[in-house]
Parts: C-alpha cells; structure tokens; sequence
C-alpha cells in the first residue's frame, strides 16, 4: 500500500493505542447501554483523531483521506456501531461544511466539531423517501431573513445527539425536475420547532445513535443555507463517493475481523475428536472466505488511493460499496455457521458482527442503487 507512508502508520499505531485504553474495555458496556458516551468523542478530539481533513485554519490537521481510512479502520475494528456515527461525523458530515460553507460557517461549526464538542448529522432520509432523493418532502419556505422548515426525517445517524444537522430539503417544490429543488439547511440543535422523535431500536449497531427529526415551523436563519439554493442534490452527488469509500472499508473490515474470530475459534474447537480447522469442509471454506476478503481488500485500496489523487471514481466505488458490502453478508453468515450453536450466542463477538453487517447493503445507497448507477456508467 505505497499511499501509507511512515507517517500515516504512526497515527494508525497511536489511535489503535487510545483505543485499547478508552474503547476495547468498554465497547461491550456501550453496546448494552446502546450509547457512545460524549466523553469518548472528545477523547478523539482532544487526541487529533476526529476530522483529519479539516484544514489547520479550522482546527484540524489538513491531511489527506488516508487518515481517514485508517480511523474508519480501527473504529470499526472495535465494533461498527463505533464507526458508524464517528466516521459519518468525520469523514461524511464535515466535508461538507469545508467544501461548501461561508467563511463563518466554516469558523462556527468546525473547530468545535475537531474536538468533538460538536457532534453532526445529515438528514436525508424521511418515512416515505429513501433512496428516491427528489421523493423528499420536508420543505423550507423563505419568510425573510429565516427558512421556515416542515418535514420528518428517519434512521438518521447521530440524530439524537447531534448539535448541528445538515437537513436535505425542497426550497422550490415547484422544480421540474424535482431534484434541481433541492438545498443544504444546516439546523443547530435548540432551534424553535426542531424537536428529536425517538432513538430508534435497531437490529444490530446498538451502540450508534439512530434517531428521528422533526420539523415544525423551525425557523432557521437563511445564513444556515449551505451553498447555493437549490444546488444541494449537485453537493450530494459530489460528496457520496466519499461516503460510499468509507462503507466499502467498514464493510471490509467486517469480513476481515469475522475471518480472524472465525480461524481463532475453529483452531480450538474440537468435534468427533478433532478440531474443527482440520476438516476438508471447514478449510475449503476458509480457503473461499480468504480469497473473497482479498479481493476486496486489493480493490479498496486501489479506489483510496485514486481518491487520494483526486480521482473521479464513482463507479469504482459503487462497485466496491455493493460488493463488498453483500461479500462481508456471506463471510460472516459463513463464519457464524463455522461458530456452530456458540455463534447463536450473544457472548461470541460473531454474533456481534452477524447483527451489525446486513443494514451496511441498504445505507449510502442499496445495492440496487448501486448497480443502476454502474449500469449508467458503462453505458454512457
């Protein structure tokens, strides 16, 4: 991986040190409590782990997207309910702001999201608008220097706890098509009319904080607008493939980590007098996995670092976002079976990871998404 240099290997070796301290011990506490606690995200913070990218007039460090990589990485090593929320903050959210923000709000929002006194969110998705974007209908009415918003939004990460949330919305429901309608609003917890709905109780990601937003009247400053007027579908485009290489890694890592939990266990085990490693069966299933994981492995990081170098790579990356995303839902099915009765069991970090991985094919973008958008793409 010629992209990783000495340097990009400390900060792995530094991260993965605070997390062993300040994660590993309690990650199965924050599952059960299904919360991350805001002082492990000013932990990162105050450690330089949160928003990498942000550039030092902002607080951040200016580096580039594989120190990104490499935080998603070992969040998501710990556990994908830990990743989840964090690197959608980091990697996802903040860009955002950095691209496309005045100079105020640059300075208002992001040096406090650096060190974690923030943590942000983006709305896109509502109860009957999911990977139909121009489906939305929460709408944003101008009354002067405010945007009055009404609309609900759902499964959004960090709903609940978020200071600021990027809200997708219709400034001109009129627009034909309807996605040339479509703005940035950046809604700051507290404002009239904003209120949270519940924590939603998911499958798997216990710990990510998942929640519903509602919008009644809020009255938001129009210098809240981020970017131009109806311009934010154009943003939204621009930025996924960023969001759609960060799944692919989670998504990877995934696999990687039920293979380890997998080899470790099947050493041990042992079944009609022999382990379970030295069956024909569980070798040439492992044999499979391995191939699979990396393949996967190989082709990430060749789309990090032709992201790195500014690449236009939106095909590659919905390639990568669905396959890699549907492999890591075979691997670990595969590795629970290896488990036997053991990976039903709560107390087996597979069953863990069996939970976490299905939603990974539906975020970002379904699978089917993903394919009608590599379909357009070699057709052209």
């Amino acid at each position: 991986m010629k992209f990783y240099t000495e340097e990009h290997q400390m900060f792995r070796k530094a991260l993965r040190k605070m997390l062993d301290k300040e994660a590993y011990p309690y990650f199965d506490q924050w599952e059960q409590k299904r919360d991350i606690p805001r002082e492990f995200w000013l932990k990162l913070g105050e450690h330089g782990f949160l928003c990498p990218m942000i550039s030092e007039q902002y607080g951040g460090l200016g580096l580039d997207f594989g120190y990104s990589a490499i935080l998603t990485e070992e969040l998501e090593r710990v556990g994908a309910g830990l990743a989840s929320g964090i690197a959608l903050h980091s990697d996802i959210v903040t860009p955002y702001i950095e691209t496309y923000g005045t100079s105020e709000q640059k300075e208002k929002w992001l040096p406090k999201s650096v060190t974690g006194e923030y943590i942000s969110a983006i709305a896109m998705t509502e109860p009957g608008a999911g990977s139909d974007l121009a489906g939305i209908q929460t709408v944003a009415k101008r009354e002067g220097d405010f945007f009055i918003v009404n609309g609900e939004k759902t499964f959004i990460t960090n709903g609940i706890h978020a200071n600021y949330v990027i809200v997708v919305c219709k400034t001109d429901p009129q627009a034909i098509p309807a996605y040339k309608g479509i703005s940035l609003i950046i809604v700051e917890s507290g404002t009239p009319g904003f209120k949270r709905g519940k924590k939603l109780d998911k499958i798997g990601m216990h710990s990510a904080d998942t929640g519903e937003l509602i919008f009644e009247d809020a009255r938001v400053p129009v210098a809240n607008l981020l970017g131009e007027e109806n311009r934010g579908f154009y943003y939204l485009m621009e930025k996924l493939q960023q969001e759609r290489l960060v799944v692919a890694l989670e998504t990877q890592i995934e696999a990687e980590c039920s293979l380890d939990l997998t080899i470790n266990y099947v050493k041990e085990r042992k079944a009609f007098g022999s382990r379970i490693a030295d069956f024909q069966n569980t070798q040439f299933k492992l044999a499979e996995i391995a191939t699979e994981i990396e393949l996967g492995r190989t082709y990430v990081n060749s789309l990090v670092e032709k992201h790195i170098a500014g690449e236009a790579i939106v095909k590659e990356v919905s390639m990568a976002k669905w396959w890699i995303s549907e492999m890591a839902k075979r691997v670990v099915a595969d590795c629970l079976q290896l488990h036997g009765g053991y990976g039903y069991m709560e107390e087996y970090e597979i069953a863990r990871r069996y939970r976490d991985i299905p939603v990974a094919a539906i975020y970002a973008g379904t699978t089917e998404i993903m394919k009608g958008i590599i379909a357009k793409q070699i057709l052209k």
